[in-house]
């Protein structure tokens, strides 16, 4: 498996080069950020014009990912939707596609700040799960253990021979997982950030996507 192999709370979980979480021991899958819809939401506030594949893309993968893994459980770790009403105008055959996804799988829409979950599609709604000794939200709160969370859409840089290549990025320490948005149209915050470097301690990684997932310490300003 094209992964990134680590432990959190002594749990086994695997970094895929997707951008996706994966948690063996219990076939679960975990994607954050997936922002389907973006394409629509700008078109339709008049915020300019992007091809309309990206739900299909990111579908696409995801379902890659599904049959790879064989997940029995996904968790949408928020913003699964640019906004309430990309939701809403998802195509037909968009809707079908995700509940062929769904079938036979426990599903939940972890609640984010661009949308509040797709209450219209099949699925569990939460504002958080707790799977002890993990805890899965959208937003990293401080002073958490076992935390997995998305929302900042991390992404660092690997200079290598003269070259430098920037991807979305898992960050990782002893306390928490920062997810990489999933997403095909999602932009990502540098991993040197403040934000990052207030919440991730002083030994922690950066996983890098990518079709070999690639591990550096977590840059810092």
């Amino acid at each position: 498996m094209n992964g990134h192999d680590f432990s959190l709370a002594g749990t086994p979980l695997v970094a895929l080069g997707s951008g996706a979480l994966y948690w063996p021991s219990e076939g679960l899958l975990c994607i954050s950020d997936l922002h389907l819809g973006k394409s629509e939401r700008r078109a339709r506030l008049g915020d300019g014009y992007l091809p309309p594949y990206e739900t299909q893309d990111t579908l696409t993968r995801l379902e890659d990912d599904l049959r790879l893994t064989e997940a029995t459980t996904v968790i949408c770790l928020g913003d699964s939707f640019d906004d309430r009403a990309a939701a809403q105008a998802l195509r037909e055959e968009e809707k079908l596609w995700i509940a062929a996804l769904q079938a036979g799988r426990r599903w939940v829409w972890i609640e984010g700040n661009h949308d509040p979950g797709p209450v219209e599609l099949g699925g569990t709604h939460l504002a958080e799960l707790p799977l002890p000794p993990l805890l899965f939200r959208h937003i990293a709160k401080p002073g958490q253990s076992g935390e997995i969370s998305g929302h900042y859409h991390p992404k660092t840089t690997l200079r290598t021979r003269g070259r430098a290549i920037t991807r979305p990025a898992f960050l990782i320490d002893a306390d928490r997982v920062i997810m990489p948005a999933y997403g095909t149209y999602t932009g990502g915050l540098r991993s040197d950030d403040r934000v990052f470097t207030d919440l991730m301690r002083d030994e922690a990684i950066a996983v890098l996507t990518g079709p070999v997932p690639h591990a550096v310490p977590l840059p810092r300003r």
